[in-house]
């Protein structure tokens, strides 16, 4: 859904590497992996934007801050490991450690509009995002 309650239907490619021979999906930018709503209104959400234009009730604003609580510590280790191999400095000043959470996330994306789509593009494309949904053959 977008920022005003409309559903967007989306057609997602389905893409086999010749490599591995597995089946990927391409995500557009504006989806973050498994939610509902555009990255836009949980990007909005998250950074407190206070023009928040978002319609989804309060517990679904909750349940967004809460995942970005949880995979905070993952997607800034993954951001400080993909700085390290690409041989960008990834060990800030101690003085950084007292910034909050987003800004040291914003110190490796950036703060600009689509923060949060650069932190799902790197760490999903480095085969890093913790899946949520799970498959148990029976």
């Amino acid at each position: 859904m977008n920022g005003l309650g409309d559903q967007i239907v989306l057609i997602i490619r389905r893409l086999r590497c010749e490599h591995c021979r597995r089946i990927h999906h391409e995500l557009p930018d504006i989806l973050v992996p498994y939610k509902r709503h555009s990255r836009k209104s949980i990007e909005a959400v998250i950074a407190g934007d206070t023009a928040l234009t978002v319609t989804a009730d309060e517990s679904t604003l909750g349940r967004w801050r809460s995942w970005f609580s949880e995979m905070y510590y993952h997607f800034l280790g993954c951001l400080a490991s993909i700085a390290t191999l690409l041989g960008n400095q990834s060990v800030k000043e101690s003085s950084c450690l007292s910034q909050s959470a987003l800004t040291r996330i914003w110190d490796y994306v950036g703060n600009a509009t689509g923060w949060l789509a650069r932190v799902v593009r790197s760490v999903a494309n480095t085969n890093c995002w913790v899946h949520t949904r799970s498959a148990f053959p029976s």
